[in-house]
């Protein structure tokens, strides 16, 4: 077994999601969604939606419209699914997921009692597709966010059962067709068992997230019941390909479930991540709080020591970092966090917090180049701070931020 500090486990996992090292560049956008695996989706768009802050952060400033047009393309190069959470996943990951489709198909629930209009929208969306949900008749009743009407209803079952699937939008609109014209066929036609299934998917998990507990393999994958059994059982018989490791500092396993076996592994590891040390460039940029090297709290705080949460739906009043706070990556750390915002050509930075420890003038040096740099991919021409913190950086940053911008930045 191996043993890592957590230094060393924190630098593997740097350079499994993509963040150190040159060659984790290599394939563009289509290249980093097979390297992590999922991308997460979310509805909030502050500087930009989630997904293309995700690329943003690995690939630097590339095209927005690029981006979205590796995503999602004609033909479909990715689809939309449950991982994590609402996902982005290369297509060629189709057959994993069948273990989740007939799972719903049996439950024939999900939120909502599947109406009897099932049937005839997925009659539409074969006669009619591609299609969007105004196209069925709208997504809500009038009501809440939750009050779906019976058309929304039924093409969301539809999407979770495999009959539809959603390979691109419009608008921020799901486009729905039939999985028999958007999927090839090999993989139409490829489910895998359920066990097969959920052990592709732990190695593609621990593949992802360099080292991880099984929490995180858990979290990564969503499984509970008999198919958290199944992961653990592809731990323990070596079927995920992934091997236990030892991280100091690492809570150790829950006993009750301690798939490594001998009691001292606390991790499981890509064995191919083991082979070499991680070298090369760090990446200094703005995360998304739906990236995966932080969506999960205990990872991110056990990995980096950042407690950090979403308060976006946090009433205004008890925010403690801001409505869409992104923490900020530098030199393979979170050094600190903004909260932005756009006015015009303006990147607005309504607050900034530095993390404690390091060096000061390292970190507004960073901050300078994550701000200067974010704003260039948005189209701002200029970046203004309303808030500062840590009474020690403002002064300093303030000073950086009035300065001429980094090459290429503006």
């Amino acid at each position: 077994m191996t043993d890592l500090t957590a230094d060393e486990a924190r630098r593997i996992i740097l350079r499994a999601q993509g963040f150190l090292g040159a060659g984790s560049r290599s394939g563009g956008v289509r290249g980093m969604l097979r390297r992590v695996g999922a991308v997460q989706l979310d509805t909030i768009s502050v500087l930009a939606r989630s997904h293309e802050l995700v690329a943003y952060a690995r690939l630097g400033p590339i095209g927005r419209a690029s981006a979205e047009r590796a995503y999602w393309h004609d033909p479909a190069q990715a689809f939309e699914y449950w991982c994590h959470a609402a996902c982005i996943l290369p297509l060629e990951h189709w057959p994993l997921y069948g273990f989740r489709r007939r799972a719903y198909r049996d439950r024939r629930y999900r939120w909502h009692e599947v109406p009897p209009t099932v049937d005839k929208i997925l009659d539409q969306v074969r006669r009619d597709g591609p299609i969007t949900t105004t196209d069925i008749g709208g997504a809500k009743n009038g009501g809440p966010w939750w009050d779906w009407s019976d058309s929304k209803i039924s093409i969301e079952y539809l999407l979770d059962i495999g009959e539809v699937v959603c390979t691109r939008r419009v608008g921020w609109r799901r486009v729905y067709d039939l999985a028999e014209r958007a999927v090839p066929g090999d993989l139409l036609s490829g489910d895998l068992p359920d066990a097969d299934g959920v052990t592709a998917l732990t190695s593609i998990a621990g593949r992802s997230l360099g080292v991880a507990t099984r929490a995180d393999l858990v979290d990564f994958t969503r499984v509970k019941g008999k198919y958290a059994d199944l992961l653990d059982e592809a731990l323990r018989s070596g079927a995920a390909g992934l091997v236990p490791v030892h991280v100091s500092g690492w809570p150790a396993p829950r006993a009750r479930r301690g798939p490594a076996g001998d009691g001292t592994a606390n991790a499981w590891a890509d064995p191919a991540a083991l082979e070499s040390e991680p070298r090369g460039r760090h990446r200094t940029t703005l995360l998304s709080p739906f990236d995966s090297l932080i969506w999960e709290r205990a990872r991110a705080e056990r990995v980096f020591g950042l407690n950090h949460r979403l308060e976006a739906y946090v009433p205004k009043h008890k925010r403690v970092h801001g409505y869409f706070a992104m923490p900020v990556l530098a030199g393979g750390r979170l050094i600190g966090r903004v909260d932005p915002a756009r006015e015009g050509s303006t990147l607005v930075a309504r607050q900034v917090g530095f993390e404690p420890g390091g060096s000061r003038a390292g970190a507004v040096e960073a901050m300078r180049t994550a701000l200067w740099e974010a704003a260039s991919w948005v189209g701002c021409t200029s970046v203004r701070v309303e808030r500062v913190t840590s009474p020690e950086h403002e002064a300093p940053l303030r000073a950086a931020l009035a300065a001429e911008p980094p090459d290429g930045s503006a």
